[in-house]
């Protein structure tokens, strides 16, 4: 059973502004982080996803699960959730209908493992879930005898989207249907975090961004912004040849030793451990 040996009821500790209880309704409110990548940047993302053998999805779930490990302080039991399209049969392939399912993906984390580690283990992960995608959800929640409203993994989601700008407007039987851009369609947030790549192979240029979308009810939209360049910067270590790390190969080195301190904040915490003190008198062995 995927879910055997985790303790899904247990929260991830988030860096959270507020504390909500189950009884508490949600507001639906909203902070947004939408971060895009450069084309260098993106071309490393795809390059890796084709030479290790990964979908674009499964590429960018394990950069997620990297990053919650930094994140959360070292919590290694990741259970999250995410939509799968559950068209697990051959005549579903091309029928119209709204089949998405959402399912927990939940992983362990050793903290020895390399990035190229952790990639091949959520690909085999993900390889192992989709066998069993056909299984409802309230099925998975009425097995372990769970409460839909208590159960911490529906609570983070994550998606990949592939968009094709190219295609403006559909029509069935005379009826027109207009394409909405994906990134702009969250108003409301249906999740305390929600992270969303999106992948438009059409462009030469900010091919690849993410959205961050976080109920207003826990973050604050500063901490939600903070949060989204935190995701960037390790994403950058991993997939930038001009990241600051670039002596060491980050796919090679233990996960637990990516960084998501900030460059500026890097530069405080040095500033703040090596400057002389203006109240501090300099003092030194005396001679006689």
């Amino acid at each position: 059973m995927q879910l055997q040996g985790y303790n899904i009821e247990r929260p991830l500790s988030l860096p959270v502004d507020r504390h909500r209880s189950s009884t508490d309704q949600r507001s639906g409110l909203a902070s947004f982080a939408q971060i895009s990548f450069d084309n260098e940047t993106s071309t490393s993302f795809l390059t890796y996803a084709s030479s290790h053998q990964v979908t674009p999805f499964q590429l960018g779930l394990a950069t997620f699960y990297a990053f919650l490990l930094k994140l959360t302080h070292g919590q290694t039991d990741l259970c999250i959730s995410c939509l799968n399209a559950n068209r697990y049969r051959t005549e579903l392939q091309n029928m119209i209908g709204m089949f998405v399912s959402t399912l927990p993906y939940c992983i362990q984390v050793d903290p020895h493992w390399s990035f190229d580690d952790l990639v091949k283990h959520v690909r085999e992960k993900c390889l192992s879930i989709l066998d069993h995608s056909y299984y409802p959800l309230q099925h998975i929640l009425a097995d372990l005898h769970l409460d839909q409203s208590k159960v911490p993994f529906l609570e983070i989601m994550f998606d990949f989207v592939t968009i094709y700008s190219n295609i403006d407007r559909l029509s069935f039987d005379g009826t027109s249907l207009e394409q909405v851009p994906l990134e702009k369609s969250s108003e409301t947030a249906k999740f305390d975090l929600m992270l969303r790549y999106f992948y438009n192979p059409e462009l030469n240029d900010k091919r690849l961004l993410f959205s961050l979308v976080c109920s207003r009810d826990r973050f604050n939209e500063t901490i939600v912004a903070t949060i989204g360049q935190r995701l960037k910067h390790l994403c950058e270590q991993i997939f930038s040849s001009n990241s600051t790390d670039n002596q060491i190969n980050s796919c090679l080195i233990p996960v637990t030793k990516l960084n998501i301190i900030l460059p500026e904040e890097a530069g405080e915490i040095q500033r703040d451990i090596f400057s002389r003190q203006s109240d501090v008198v300099s003092e030194g062995m005396c001679i006689y």
